[in-house]
Protein backbone atom coordinates (compact mmCIF):
# COMPACT_ATOMS: atom_id res chain seq x y z
CA UNK A 1 0.00 0.00 0.00
CA UNK A 2 1.09 3.54 -0.34
CA UNK A 3 1.25 5.69 2.91
CA UNK A 4 2.75 9.24 3.30
CA UNK A 5 5.35 9.19 5.81
CA UNK A 6 7.63 11.11 8.11
CA UNK A 7 10.75 8.35 7.11
CA UNK A 8 13.71 10.27 8.68
CA UNK A 9 13.87 12.93 11.43
CA UNK A 10 14.54 15.90 8.75
CA UNK A 11 11.63 18.86 7.37
CA UNK A 12 9.95 16.65 4.90
CA UNK A 13 7.77 13.96 3.79
CA UNK A 14 7.13 10.79 1.24
CA UNK A 15 5.27 8.97 -0.26
CA UNK A 16 6.03 5.29 0.20
CA UNK A 17 5.33 2.00 -0.37
CA UNK A 18 4.75 -0.37 2.43
CA UNK A 19 3.09 -4.29 3.35
CA UNK A 20 -0.92 -3.57 4.14
CA UNK A 21 -1.11 -4.30 7.86
CA UNK A 22 -2.68 -7.05 9.91
CA UNK A 23 -5.21 -5.72 12.85
CA UNK A 24 -4.28 -7.45 16.32
CA UNK A 25 -6.61 -9.49 18.01
CA UNK A 26 -8.65 -6.08 19.41
CA UNK A 27 -8.01 -3.94 16.06
CA UNK A 28 -9.57 -3.35 12.57
CA UNK A 29 -8.21 -2.35 9.07
CA UNK A 30 -9.76 0.54 7.61
CA UNK A 31 -9.29 1.15 3.90
CA UNK A 32 -9.17 4.78 3.68
CA UNK A 33 -11.94 6.82 1.57
CA UNK A 34 -10.75 10.28 2.94
CA UNK A 35 -8.97 11.80 5.19
CA UNK A 36 -8.40 15.35 5.77
CA UNK A 37 -4.68 17.45 6.58
CA UNK A 38 -4.52 19.42 9.97
CA UNK A 39 -2.26 22.14 11.33
CA UNK A 40 -0.37 19.02 13.34
CA UNK A 41 0.62 17.33 9.94
CA UNK A 42 2.24 20.59 8.88
CA UNK A 43 3.85 21.08 12.32
CA UNK A 44 5.21 17.40 11.57
CA UNK A 45 6.50 18.48 7.89
CA UNK A 46 8.39 21.44 9.02
CA UNK A 47 9.54 18.99 11.62
CA UNK A 48 10.00 22.37 13.95
CA UNK A 49 10.45 22.25 17.79
CA UNK A 50 7.40 20.29 19.01
CA UNK A 51 7.08 17.37 16.29
CA UNK A 52 11.20 16.79 16.63
CA UNK A 53 10.32 15.93 20.30
CA UNK A 54 7.37 14.34 20.39
CA UNK A 55 7.31 12.04 16.94
CA UNK A 56 9.74 9.38 16.74
CA UNK A 57 10.13 8.42 12.66
CA UNK A 58 8.99 6.62 11.17
CA UNK A 59 5.76 7.97 10.77
CA UNK A 60 2.36 7.32 8.82
CA UNK A 61 0.67 10.83 9.59
CA UNK A 62 -2.99 11.73 9.21
CA UNK A 63 -5.63 11.51 12.21
CA UNK A 64 -8.64 12.53 10.87
CA UNK A 65 -9.77 9.89 8.60
CA UNK A 66 -12.68 7.71 7.60
CA UNK A 67 -13.18 4.67 5.05
CA UNK A 68 -14.48 1.14 4.69
CA UNK A 69 -13.59 -1.71 7.81
CA UNK A 70 -11.74 -4.76 5.72
CA UNK A 71 -10.50 -6.68 8.16
CA UNK A 72 -11.08 -7.24 12.04
CA UNK A 73 -9.27 -8.97 15.01
CA UNK A 74 -10.84 -12.09 16.95
CA UNK A 75 -11.67 -10.39 19.45
CA UNK A 76 -13.39 -7.43 18.17
CA UNK A 77 -16.56 -7.35 19.19
CA UNK A 78 -19.00 -4.22 17.53
CA UNK A 79 -17.53 -3.96 14.54
CA UNK A 80 -17.97 -5.91 11.07
CA UNK A 81 -16.15 -5.84 8.05
CA UNK A 82 -18.16 -3.33 5.53
CA UNK A 83 -18.92 -0.64 8.25
CA UNK A 84 -18.04 2.79 7.51
CA UNK A 85 -16.41 4.36 9.90
CA UNK A 86 -14.40 7.64 11.04
CA UNK A 87 -11.96 7.30 14.40
CA UNK A 88 -11.20 8.98 17.20
CA UNK A 89 -7.72 9.88 16.88
CA UNK A 90 -7.10 9.66 20.74
CA UNK A 91 -6.05 6.54 21.63
CA UNK A 92 -6.51 5.70 25.45
CA UNK A 93 -5.19 3.30 28.04
CA UNK A 94 -8.58 2.64 30.14
CA UNK A 95 -6.98 2.32 33.14
CA UNK A 96 -6.40 5.74 34.61
CA UNK A 97 -7.89 7.80 37.08
CA UNK A 98 -9.67 9.94 34.04
CA UNK A 99 -10.67 6.72 31.70
CA UNK A 100 -11.89 5.00 34.71
CA UNK A 101 -14.05 7.94 35.65
CA UNK A 102 -15.63 8.95 32.17
CA UNK A 103 -13.05 11.98 30.93
CA UNK A 104 -10.99 9.96 28.65
CA UNK A 105 -10.13 13.02 26.79
CA UNK A 106 -7.55 14.23 29.39
CA UNK A 107 -5.90 10.47 29.43
CA UNK A 108 -2.39 11.60 30.66
CA UNK A 109 -1.03 8.09 28.04
CA UNK A 110 -2.94 8.92 25.24
CA UNK A 111 -1.74 7.79 22.05
CA UNK A 112 -2.61 9.96 19.00
CA UNK A 113 -3.16 8.61 15.26
CA UNK A 114 -0.42 9.88 13.23
CA UNK A 115 1.45 11.49 15.95
CA UNK A 116 2.51 8.43 18.39
CA UNK A 117 1.49 5.88 15.90
CA UNK A 118 0.38 5.24 12.39
CA UNK A 119 -2.50 7.32 10.92
CA UNK A 120 -4.64 7.54 8.04
CA UNK A 121 -2.74 9.36 5.44
CA UNK A 122 -2.63 5.78 3.69
CA UNK A 123 -4.38 2.94 1.33
CA UNK A 124 -4.81 1.43 4.39
CA UNK A 125 -4.54 1.66 8.34
CA UNK A 126 -5.03 -0.39 11.77
CA UNK A 127 -6.50 1.04 14.89
CA UNK A 128 -8.11 -0.43 18.12
CA UNK A 129 -11.63 -1.24 17.98
CA UNK A 130 -12.26 1.51 20.79
CA UNK A 131 -11.47 4.45 18.86
CA UNK A 132 -14.09 3.39 15.50
CA UNK A 133 -16.98 5.52 15.23
CA UNK A 134 -20.11 4.00 13.26
CA UNK A 135 -21.25 6.47 9.70
CA UNK A 136 -24.18 6.45 7.87
CA UNK A 137 -22.99 6.87 4.55
CA UNK A 138 -26.34 8.55 3.32
CA UNK A 139 -26.24 11.15 5.61
CA UNK A 140 -22.46 11.77 5.61
CA UNK A 141 -19.93 11.33 2.58
CA UNK A 142 -16.21 10.04 3.05
CA UNK A 143 -15.55 14.40 3.10
CA UNK A 144 -17.57 15.57 5.90
CA UNK A 145 -16.80 12.23 7.07
CA UNK A 146 -13.25 12.45 8.00
CA UNK A 147 -13.83 16.10 9.44
CA UNK A 148 -15.97 14.83 12.82
CA UNK A 149 -12.55 14.78 13.87
CA UNK A 150 -11.44 18.71 14.16
CA UNK A 151 -15.25 19.79 14.24
CA UNK A 152 -15.72 18.38 17.46
CA UNK A 153 -12.89 20.09 18.82
CA UNK A 154 -14.96 23.51 18.08
CA UNK A 155 -18.48 21.46 19.53
CA UNK A 156 -16.50 21.05 22.83
CA UNK A 157 -14.92 24.56 23.55
CA UNK A 158 -18.37 26.38 22.39
CA UNK A 159 -20.14 24.08 24.25
CA UNK A 160 -19.01 25.58 27.65
CA UNK A 161 -20.80 28.42 26.72
CA UNK A 162 -24.79 29.46 26.35
CA UNK A 163 -23.91 31.51 22.76
CA UNK A 164 -28.01 32.49 22.07
CA UNK A 165 -28.15 36.11 21.79
CA UNK A 166 -24.54 36.76 22.94
CA UNK A 167 -21.98 38.86 21.56
CA UNK A 168 -19.28 36.54 20.55
CA UNK A 169 -15.84 37.14 18.78
CA UNK A 170 -13.44 34.27 17.53
CA UNK A 171 -9.72 35.15 17.54
CA UNK A 172 -8.21 33.52 14.78
CA UNK A 173 -9.74 31.75 11.89
CA UNK A 174 -8.13 28.69 11.03
CA UNK A 175 -10.13 25.78 10.67
CA UNK A 176 -10.86 25.07 14.17
CA UNK A 177 -11.92 28.68 14.46
CA UNK A 178 -13.88 29.00 11.90
CA UNK A 179 -16.14 25.39 12.79
CA UNK A 180 -16.60 28.02 15.93
CA UNK A 181 -17.77 30.52 13.59
CA UNK A 182 -20.72 28.61 12.20
CA UNK A 183 -21.70 26.87 15.25
CA UNK A 184 -22.00 30.31 17.33
CA UNK A 185 -23.81 31.11 14.45
CA UNK A 186 -26.26 27.90 14.35
CA UNK A 187 -26.80 28.78 17.77
CA UNK A 188 -28.41 31.86 17.75
CA UNK A 189 -25.26 34.34 18.90
CA UNK A 190 -26.86 37.89 19.36
CA UNK A 191 -23.40 39.64 17.61
CA UNK A 192 -20.34 37.84 15.72
CA UNK A 193 -17.01 38.84 15.35
CA UNK A 194 -13.99 37.33 14.21
CA UNK A 195 -10.35 38.58 13.58
CA UNK A 196 -7.40 36.61 11.89
CA UNK A 197 -4.60 38.04 9.82
CA UNK A 198 -5.18 36.33 6.55
CA UNK A 199 -7.54 37.49 4.08
CA UNK A 200 -9.13 34.40 2.41
CA UNK A 201 -9.82 33.29 6.01
CA UNK A 202 -11.38 35.93 6.83
CA UNK A 203 -13.70 36.11 3.82
CA UNK A 204 -14.53 32.41 5.43
CA UNK A 205 -15.83 33.90 8.15
CA UNK A 206 -18.27 36.19 7.00
CA UNK A 207 -19.12 32.84 4.65
CA UNK A 208 -19.77 30.87 7.67
CA UNK A 209 -22.13 33.72 9.07
CA UNK A 210 -19.34 36.46 11.38
CA UNK A 211 -21.69 39.88 11.14
CA UNK A 212 -17.97 41.63 10.92
CA UNK A 213 -14.42 41.08 10.51
CA UNK A 214 -10.78 42.42 11.09
CA UNK A 215 -7.70 42.06 9.79
CA UNK A 216 -5.25 42.37 13.07
CA UNK A 217 -2.70 43.65 10.38
CA UNK A 218 -4.83 46.46 9.40
CA UNK A 219 -5.76 47.50 12.74
CA UNK A 220 -3.45 49.30 15.71
CA UNK A 221 -5.95 48.99 18.28
CA UNK A 222 -7.71 45.75 18.10
CA UNK A 223 -9.86 45.95 21.64
CA UNK A 224 -10.84 49.03 20.44
CA UNK A 225 -12.17 47.46 16.48
CA UNK A 226 -13.96 45.04 18.48
CA UNK A 227 -15.67 47.82 21.80
CA UNK A 228 -16.49 49.95 18.90
CA UNK A 229 -18.56 47.09 16.89
CA UNK A 230 -20.57 46.33 19.45
CA UNK A 231 -21.93 49.42 20.42
CA UNK A 232 -19.19 50.45 22.91
CA UNK A 233 -19.19 47.10 25.12
CA UNK A 234 -17.22 44.77 25.54
CA UNK A 235 -17.64 41.12 23.77
CA UNK A 236 -19.55 38.66 26.75
CA UNK A 237 -17.78 35.65 25.22
CA UNK A 238 -14.42 35.50 23.42
CA UNK A 239 -13.39 32.54 21.99
CA UNK A 240 -9.10 32.27 21.18
CA UNK A 241 -8.79 29.74 18.75
CA UNK A 242 -5.15 30.88 17.15
CA UNK A 243 -2.71 30.37 19.80
CA UNK A 244 -0.76 33.74 19.39
CA UNK A 245 0.57 35.60 22.17
CA UNK A 246 -0.91 38.99 20.26
CA UNK A 247 -4.78 37.25 20.17
CA UNK A 248 -3.94 35.94 23.84
CA UNK A 249 -3.66 39.50 25.25
CA UNK A 250 -6.38 41.14 23.05
CA UNK A 251 -8.87 38.43 24.22
CA UNK A 252 -8.68 40.17 27.97
CA UNK A 253 -8.90 43.38 26.43
CA UNK A 254 -12.10 42.47 24.15
CA UNK A 255 -14.43 41.13 27.17
CA UNK A 256 -16.44 42.90 28.89
CA UNK A 257 -16.14 42.49 32.66
CA UNK A 258 -18.05 39.48 33.91
CA UNK A 259 -18.01 37.48 30.89
CA UNK A 260 -15.71 34.55 29.43
CA UNK A 261 -12.88 33.92 27.94
CA UNK A 262 -12.21 30.61 25.95
CA UNK A 263 -8.69 29.44 25.76
CA UNK A 264 -8.05 26.79 22.81
CA UNK A 265 -5.51 27.78 20.39
CA UNK A 266 -1.53 26.68 21.61
CA UNK A 267 1.11 29.40 21.93
CA UNK A 268 4.26 28.63 21.06
CA UNK A 269 5.81 29.83 24.62
CA UNK A 270 4.51 31.12 27.29
CA UNK A 271 2.19 34.10 27.15
CA UNK A 272 2.40 36.84 30.13
CA UNK A 273 -1.24 37.84 31.47
CA UNK A 274 -1.46 40.42 34.19
CA UNK A 275 -3.80 38.28 36.43
CA UNK A 276 -4.96 41.03 38.37
CA UNK A 277 -6.19 43.57 35.71
CA UNK A 278 -6.92 41.45 33.07
CA UNK A 279 -8.90 38.52 35.23
CA UNK A 280 -9.83 39.46 39.00
CA UNK A 281 -10.62 43.26 38.47
CA UNK A 282 -13.09 42.07 35.83
CA UNK A 283 -14.38 38.88 37.26
CA UNK A 284 -13.79 37.21 34.39
CA UNK A 285 -14.76 33.20 33.65
CA UNK A 286 -12.00 31.42 31.93
CA UNK A 287 -11.94 28.17 30.61
CA UNK A 288 -9.04 26.25 29.04
CA UNK A 289 -10.35 23.33 26.48
CA UNK A 290 -7.92 21.15 24.69
CA UNK A 291 -9.63 17.76 22.42
CA UNK A 292 -13.20 16.88 23.51
CA UNK A 293 -15.23 14.47 25.02
CA UNK A 294 -14.87 10.62 24.46
CA UNK A 295 -17.80 10.06 23.49
CA UNK A 296 -20.23 12.58 24.29
CA UNK A 297 -19.15 15.42 21.61
CA UNK A 298 -19.30 12.70 18.88
CA UNK A 299 -22.62 12.01 19.27
CA UNK A 300 -23.40 16.24 19.02
CA UNK A 301 -20.99 16.54 16.41
CA UNK A 302 -22.55 14.20 14.52
CA UNK A 303 -25.89 15.50 14.82
CA UNK A 304 -24.80 18.84 13.93
CA UNK A 305 -23.63 17.78 10.57
CA UNK A 306 -25.95 15.11 9.69
CA UNK A 307 -29.06 17.52 9.95
CA UNK A 308 -27.37 20.20 8.31
CA UNK A 309 -27.41 22.41 11.46
CA UNK A 310 -23.58 23.47 10.78
CA UNK A 311 -22.78 22.64 7.04
CA UNK A 312 -18.66 22.54 6.43
CA UNK A 313 -18.54 22.35 2.93
CA UNK A 314 -17.46 25.65 2.21
CA UNK A 315 -14.40 25.08 4.15
CA UNK A 316 -13.24 21.93 1.76
CA UNK A 317 -10.37 23.50 0.02
CA UNK A 318 -9.74 20.89 -2.44
CA UNK A 319 -9.80 16.75 -2.75
CA UNK A 320 -6.59 15.56 -3.80
CA UNK A 321 -5.48 12.05 -4.75
CA UNK A 322 -2.88 10.84 -2.36
CA UNK A 323 -0.24 11.27 -4.72
CA UNK A 324 -0.81 14.80 -4.90
CA UNK A 325 -0.65 15.45 -1.17
CA UNK A 326 2.58 18.09 -1.26
CA UNK A 327 0.37 20.02 -3.38
CA UNK A 328 -2.34 20.13 -0.44
CA UNK A 329 0.20 20.90 1.95
CA UNK A 330 1.71 23.55 0.20
CA UNK A 331 -1.53 25.46 -0.18
CA UNK A 332 -2.45 25.35 3.75
CA UNK A 333 1.02 26.63 4.30
CA UNK A 334 0.16 29.37 1.41
CA UNK A 335 -2.88 30.40 3.64
CA UNK A 336 -5.13 30.35 0.89
CA UNK A 337 -6.63 27.14 1.61
CA UNK A 338 -8.77 25.90 4.63
CA UNK A 339 -9.34 21.77 4.66
CA UNK A 340 -7.92 19.71 2.41
CA UNK A 341 -9.04 16.02 1.79
CA UNK A 342 -6.76 13.73 0.69
CA UNK A 343 -8.77 10.77 -1.31
CA UNK A 344 -6.53 7.75 -1.52
CA UNK A 345 -8.62 5.98 -3.95
CA UNK A 346 -8.61 8.92 -6.20
CA UNK A 347 -11.23 11.94 -7.39
CA UNK A 348 -11.83 14.49 -9.64
CA UNK A 349 -10.44 17.46 -7.19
Amino acid sequence: MRAIRKREAEPGLVLDELPVPTPEPDEVLIQVEAASICGTDLHISRWDQWSSERVHPPLTLGHELCGTVVAIGNSVRGVAEGDYVSAESHVTCGTCFHCRTGKAHMCERTQILGVDRNGGFADYVVVPASVVWQNDRAKLPPELACLQEPFGNAVFATATQDLAGRAVAVLGCGPVGLFAIAIARAFGAGRLLASDHVPYRLELARTLGADDVVNVDEVEDVPTWFVEHNEGVGMGIVFEMSGALRAIEDAFGIVRHGGHVVLFGIPARPATIDIAESLIFKNLTVSAVNGREIWETWYTTRWLLEHGVVDLRPLITAELPLERFEEGFERLESGEACKIVLRPNGVGA
